[in-house]
């Protein structure tokens, strides 16, 4: 199964690899996906239907790109920058969420995608 995905955020298009985990693997076998982005400061979060609680790798600092899934609301989040719970120049999140993946390239036309964006997860070999 191919682990490649796209996300397009507003105007914003990224590419992104899913892990092998058991939280990535549900959130594939769920694309297509469509929703409204949520923004809070360096982050875009959106709830999928996906449910998994958290992993042995989960954490609450992450590097800029990481995607994560967020257990509490079923979230698909992708950190790019600060949010309002970090501490310096850290990424936090608001809880530990599960890492699922990382995006390739560019992080900053993420910056430019406002609260309620539509936003869409297909994966790469859907795509024409």
């Amino acid at each position: 199964m191919a682990r490649r995905i796209t996300i397009t955020a507003g105007k914003a298009r990224v590419e992104a690899e899913l892990n092998d985990t058991v939280t990535a693997r549900a959130i594939l076998a769920a694309l297509p996906l469509d929703a409204r982005a949520n923004r809070w400061g360096g982050e875009i979060y959106f709830s999928i239907p996906v449910e998994e609680g958290l992993d042995g790798g989960a954490r609450e600092v992450l590097q800029p790109g990481e995607i994560g899934f967020w257990p509490p609301g079923s979230a698909f989040c992708i950190f790019f920058g600060r949010t309002p719970a970090s501490e310096g120049d850290e990424i936090r999140a608001a809880s530990a969420v599960n890492i699922v993946g990382r995006i390739d390239g560019d992080l900053a036309g993420l910056w430019n995608v406002p609260d309620g964006a539509k936003v869409s997860l297909r994966s790469s070999s859907e795509l024409p």
